[in-house]
């Protein structure tokens, strides 16, 4: 199928390189130092305004502490009957009003040291018979066109008011009739608490607050603030008249608590420029941070895809320089990285294949079939060796004659011949299972024992589950053949022959062990260096040949090990993997 012209690998590797870059690398970095500037704006922001908001309930709570401290003293009068007595009582001379007033008032000017808050206490009364002095006031005409006079006449709640704006603006007081008692109301009787104006300055002008502080009535005026601008004092100002710049952030209004403030409040202003100061003394940290995400990364995917697409396009030059059989190498290949070493195989390849076409290519094919002829030679003279010069129906016909005339030694003897005779005839089968192969083996050693006698003796053990498995044909008989005649017929004493075939954890475990003649040190040198060498059969023509055909069906996936001393005997152990019937 012709791949589509939009196909993505028909995009060229810097343009790929390029895509990565930009929605891997600058869409995420911008998109993340946008998302991280604005959550730090939005985290400071919410930050001060909690901050903030915390102070102003902080101004609120202060303040309702300090008028609820002067009212909780305008209660404890309210309820007081020797007070009232005192303002009830019609005195005939100075000394009997001083002595009373010595008893009940005297005492209560120790309110004024308790509570710094408290700036003064005045009682306001019409009793004619008082003198008005040490906070005792005349209720006077003048007295009662006063807006506190009129406020205190229609409440049954304590007023907090500010009773002389024009003479003192910071001034608040707490005004309540000293009315509780109806059957002692011949006289009217008035309580006005002064609360300090220190005090009240000291609470809306918290140094922690930034911005303005509003104290609004239920009119909407503002009785007191700390915006110096606005000239609250001097006249009745509504806040909601009050021309506020764009940026400004109204913080929620804290309705104050109790019944005689009635709709007061108290509001908070403070511009967006103070809330966002702290983002202003860190916008250049955060700028330089954001560079250094931006710009390293940028730097290092430049360098490395400049690194990558410059050698890679390098590489494929001079392949293509290879159509026209220029097979140039390629200079400064000493990078150790993929494409370094890329780089060193081409050059290496491109060596090699202009020596292969310029020196070596036919004489390698000559070279090479004549080793194949060689190694059939050598196959073919191993073969030589094993398949007898007889027929086996001759050697048949001699066992039937000896069976006839009883001689059934002579009849076995040569039907472990003939079977021996069958097997070279069957030379082209390649695999055999081990039970035919000790079949084999097991003929070979009755015919040895035949010409030795007593002189040979033999010990076989097979595990019953290795029966089973497949090897190479004649892997084994070689070694049993050598270990009877250069081993046991080489010693005068009784030789014996023990043949071991385990099955281990799936591999075959074969050990061939005889007490012969065995080898010296440097002949078993020579015997196993001669196994390396493959170009030669030489000597032991049958030990090689089963040791080349296990190389070849079994690769390194098998172990050949000889061990041998001389006038001792010889051992050899063959481990191979066991192949179940049918799987080869």
């Amino acid at each position: 199928m012709k791949p589509s012209k939009y196909s993505f690998n028909n995009v060229k590797l810097r343009n790929k390189l390029l895509i990565l870059y930009i929605f891997l690398v600058f869409i995420p970095i911008v998109f993340t130092n946008v998302a991280f500037y604005n959550v730090t704006i939005n985290n400071i922001k919410k930050q001060k305004m909690h901050d903030v908001q915390l102070v102003l309930d902080q101004i609120t709570n202060e303040f309702v502490s300090t008028v609820d401290q002067a009212v909780g003293i305008s209660t404890r009068f309210y309820t007081d009957n020797n007070l009232y007595d005192f303002f009830e009582q019609e005195y005939e001379t100075t000394i009997e009003y001083i002595e009373a007033y010595d008893i009940t008032l005297r005492g209560y000017s120790r309110f004024s040291p308790l509570y710094y808050s408290i700036q003064s206490i005045t009682f306001y009364t019409d009793n004619p018979t008082m003198i008005y002095a040490g906070g005792v006031r005349p209720i006077t005409e003048e007295t009662t066109y006063t807006s506190w006079y009129n406020l205190v006449k229609e409440e049954r709640y304590p007023i907090v008011i500010r009773a002389n704006p024009i003479v003192d603006s910071n001034s608040f007081s707490v005004i309540s009739e000293l009315d509780y008692y109806r059957t002692k109301d011949k006289f009217q009787k008035i309580i006005k608490i002064d609360i300090n104006p220190l005090t009240i300055r000291s609470i809306f002008d918290n140094v922690a607050y930034p911005g303005n502080v509003y104290l609004i009535n239920d009119e909407g005026n503002i009785e007191y603030s700390n915006n110096s601008y606005v000239d609250w004092r001097s006249e009745i100002i509504n806040f909601h008249s009050l021309t506020m710049d764009k940026d400004t952030i109204f913080l929620d209004e804290k309705q104050l608590p109790t019944n005689y403030f009635g709709d007061w409040k108290i509001v908070g202003t403070i511009s967006q420029e103070e809330i966002l100061e702290e983002v202003k003394n860190s916008r250049l940290f955060i700028i330089i941070l954001s560079s250094i995400n931006f710009l390293l990364p940028t730097l290092v995917i430049v360098l490395i895809s400049r690194s990558i697409n410059v050698r890679l396009s390098r590489i494929l030059r001079h392949m293509k320089k290879m159509k026209n059989q220029e097979f140039a190498t390629i200079t400064s290949s000493d990078d150790m990285d993929e494409i370094g070493e890329l780089t060193k195989e081409f050059n290496r390849m491109s060596r090699t294949i202009k020596k292969l076409i310029n020196d070596v290519y036919l004489a390698n094919l000559e070279k090479k079939d004549l080793e194949l002829k060689e190694k059939q030679a050598q196959l073919s003279a191993l073969q030589s060796q094993i398949n007898p010069h007889f027929l086996f129906n001759a050697l048949e016909t001699i066992r039937m004659r000896s069976v006839m005339k009883d001689e059934s030694e002579t009849a076995k003897i040569i039907q472990n011949m003939a079977k021996i005779f069958r097997n070279s005839l069957t030379w082209g089968k390649e695999w055999v299972t081990v039970r035919e192969e000790m079949k084999l083996i097991i003929c070979f050693l009755e015919i040895q024992k035949y010409r030795f006698g007593d002189k040979l003796e033999y010990h076989i053990e097979v595990d019953e589950a290795a029966h089973d498995c497949i090897i190479p044909n004649l892997a084994f008989l070689p070694f049993v053949e050598n270990a009877s005649i250069h081993g046991i017929e080489a010693v005068k004493e009784k030789g014996e022959i023990h043949l071991s075939i385990q099955l281990v954890n799936g591999e075959l475990v074969y050990t061939l062990t005889d007490n012969g003649a065995g080898m010296s040190e440097q002949k078993l040198k020579e015997l196993l260096e001669g196994l390396k060498n493959e170009n030669s059969m030489g000597d032991s023509v049958g030990i090689k040949n089963v040791y080349y055909r296990l190389k070849l069906y079994f690769k390194d996936d098998f172990s050949f090990t000889i061990e041998s001393t001389a006038n001792v005997g010889t051992t050899v152990i063959i481990k191979l993997r066991c192949d179940p019937r049918g799987n080869l």
